[in-house]
C-alpha cells in the first residue's frame, strides 16, 4: 500500500510541476499557426520523422496528438530524453506553431 501511495504521489508531483512550468504555460496560452509549424517541422524534424511525418529514424507522427497530450508533446520536443532525438528549445510561439501542426497530422 505504501508503494502504491508513493508512486501516486510522485506522479501527482510530476503532473503539477509540468502544469506549473512557465515555458509550458506560455506555450499553451498562445494560439499556434499550423503553416508556421510545418515550416518549423521541415527545418528541424523532417530529417528523422520524414517530410510528411511518416517516420524514418524517428517514428511516424501521424495522429500523435491522439497518443500524447499537449504537455507530453512539449516535453518530448524540449527534453531530449528519447535518443536519438536531440533536445530542442523553440520559442514559446514556435512550440505553439509546431503543436498546431502536429495536431493536424
Amino acid at each position: 500500500m505504501a508503494v502504491v501511495l508513493a508512486v501516486a504521489l510522485s506522479v501527482l508531483t510530476i503532473y503539477q510541476l509540468r502544469h506549473s512550468d512557465p515555458y509550458i504555460q506560455s506555450v499553451l496560452s498562445i494560439s499556434g499557426d499550423s503553416v508556421q509549424g510545418q515550416v518549423i517541422f521541415q527545418q528541424n524534424c523532417a530529417v528523422c520523422h520524414g517530410l510528411n511525418a511518416d517516420g524514418r529514424v524517428g517514428p511516424s507522427l501521424h495522429h500523435v496528438a491522439s497518443r500524447k497530450s499537449r504537455i507530453g508533446l512539449i516535453h518530448q520536443v524540449v527534453s531530449g530524453e528519447t535518443p536519438p532525438m536531440p533536445q530542442f528549445q523553440p520559442t514559446p510561439q514556435e512550440m505553439a506553431d509546431l503543436l498546431k501542426y502536429l495536431e493536424r497530422l
